[in-house]
């Protein structure tokens, strides 16, 4: 199954209900939760580009590139084995938008849920919404690097090259 939405959704996680805007997709694997984290933690196997630093840290940050279009500097905010992963954005310059630091202070979020036959994945980039000059380009990328690289990663030990 594959899910994609933009604006305003309820996730409900671990008893806790929040709503978030942002564009969001999930797919569901075979795989174990245990699985997904280690792929989404895997940073560089599945967002091809140029990433430096580590993502398996609480605190620890990351650089992404793809040149020349994009850049941009992810902490990670929130690390819990085998159900979420947090990223904020600290930094970003998206050379083909007009306000080039839009992702700067957004929020990427995973959300990993056991499922009966395997596990679900919820992706939201909390602050990627329609008005935001990026959206079509950027949720066009996650829905390559999400449903296509990751989920290829975590179901074929490969990740998909970057198509552009």
């Amino acid at each position: 199954m594959t899910t994609h939405s933009a604006g305003s959704r309820e996730t409900s996680t671990a008893g806790t209900a929040r709503a978030e805007g942002g564009y969001s997709t999930s797919f569901t694997v075979q795989q174990s939760p245990q699985e997904v984290f280690a792929a989404v933690l895997d940073v560089g196997a599945w967002w091809t580009g140029q990433v430096e630093g580590r993502a398996d840290e609480l605190g620890a940050e990351f650089s992404y590139r793809h040149p020349p279009q994009h850049y941009s500097l992810q902490r990670v905010d929130g690390l819990e084995p085998d159900r979420r992963v947090v990223w904020r954005v600290t930094d970003s310059h998206l050379s083909f938008a007009p306000h080039p630091e839009e992702w700067t202070g957004t929020e990427i979020v995973f959300d990993i849920v056991p499922t009966a036959d395997g596990t679900e994945l919820r992706f939201t980039h909390v602050g990627l919404v329609p008005e935001v000059e990026c959206f079509g380009a950027c949720s066009t990328g996650w829905l390559h690097y999400i449903n296509g690289s990751l989920r290829s990663l975590v179901t074929t030990g490969e990740g998909l090259p970057d198509p552009w």
